[in-house]
C-alpha cells in the first residue's frame, strides 16, 4: 500500500522534470516529509486549461487532496479511505473505472515510507498475547536518486451545498494506484533488514519509468485492456530501502530528519 511519502522537489523542478506547460504559483506546497491522506499534494496530469482557445490536453503541475472523492459520492467522507487503487482491480471497481480510463496522473514523490513489524512481536500477535506491534519504517526510494513518480487517478466531486461561485464548491482529488511488492532483490538493500520490498510489505505504488509518462498521461487513450498494459511493475533492482526514524509515524513530525538512515533498526523494532 501507500499511506505516507515525502515530497520535498520544487514545483519548478517538478516542471522540468516532466516537461510541465503550466502551473500556477499560488498553488505552491511547501516540502513535505510526512505527506499523509487528505494532505494536498501535486499531481501532474495533461488535459485542456479552462477557457483557453485550444481545446489540446496541456501538462499541468495541479495541487490536489489526496484520498479520491467520487463525482457520485454524495459527501466527501469517504476520501480518506479512497488513497489507493488496487492495479490488479482498478479498471472494474465503480469508484475508480471512469478515472482509470479519461483522469490519470502521475505524483511525483521522494519515495515512500512503509513499516515492518518485528518478528518477535509478530510471534506474540499469533499466540493471542495482546501487546500492540511496534513497526520498524524504512524508506523505499529510487537508488538512482530519481524522483518516484507514482502512477495515480484523479476525479472531481462538486458540493452541492454551496454555490457555483463558491471557492470550494469543486473537489480534486486523487488516488495512487498499488502493486503486488517486488519479490527481486533490491538495488540498494539494507545490510540488516529486509532484501526485498515484499520482505517490508506485500504491496508497493505503482513506479511508472519515464517511458511510460507520455502514454499514462494521455487522455486519448481510453481503452482499459490497453491502459492495463501501463500497469505492468517497473524492472526490479530499482529500488533502495533502509530505516528511519520511528518518529515518521507520527504525523505530526515534518522534516528532512525523517529521511535520516539509521545504522540499522531502532532498538525493540529488529527486523
Amino acid at each position: 500500500m501507500c499511506g505516507r511519502y515525502a515530497s520535498s522537489r520544487k514545483p519548478e523542478d517538478l516542471a522540468t522534470i516532466f516537461e510541465v506547460e503550466k502551473w500556477d504559483p499560488e498553488e505552491t506546497l511547501a516540502p513535505d516529509y510526512n505527506v499523509a491522506p487528505t494532505k494536498e499534494v501535486y499531481a501532474v496530469l495533461d488535459r485542456p486549461v479552462k477557457d483557453a482557445e485550444s481545446p489540446d490536453p496541456v501538462r499541468q503541475l495541479r495541487k490536489l487532496k489526496w484520498g479520491l472523492v467520487p463525482s457520485w459520492a454524495k459527501s466527501p467522507e469517504g476520501g480518506a479511505r479512497m488513497i489507493n487503487a488496487r492495479a490488479e482491480t482498478v479498471h472494474e471497481k465503480p469508484s475508480f473505472r471512469k478515472a482509470f480510463t479519461s483522469r490519470r496522473c502521475i505524483i511525483p514523490a521522494d519515495g515512500y515510507y512503509e513499516w515492518v513489524t518485528a518478528a518477535e512481536e509478530r510471534d506474540l500477535e499469533v499466540e493471542g498475547k495482546k501487546k500492540r506491534p511496534r513497526k520498524q519504517p524504512y524508506f523505499v526510494t529510487p537508488a538512482d536518486g530519481s524522483v518516484f513518480a507514482m502512477a495515480g487517478l484523479y476525479e472531481f466531486w462538486r458540493d452541492r451545498t454551496l454555490a457555483d461561485d463558491h471557492p470550494l464548491a469543486w473537489w480534486v482529488t486523487c488516488s495512487v494506484i498499488t502493486t503486488e511488492a517486488e519479490t527481486g532483490p533490491l538495488g540498494v538493500a539494507p545490510a540488516d533488514g529486509p532484501q526485498t520490498l515484499s520482505d517490508i510489505h506485500p504491496r508497493m505504488p505503482l513506479m511508472l519509468t519515464p517511458d511510460r509518462w507520455d502514454s499514462w498521461l494521455d487522455p486519448s487513450r481510453t481503452s482499459a485492456d490497453e491502459l492495463q498494459s501501463l500497469l505492468a511493475p517497473p524492472p526490479e533492482g530499482l529500488m533502495r530501502a533502509y530505516p528511519v526514524s520511528t518518529a515518521v509515524s507520527n504525523v505530526r513530525n515534518n522534516g528532512p530528519e525523517l529521511l535520516k538512515e539509521l545504522e540499522g533498526p531502532e532498538e525493540g523494532t529488529l527486523f
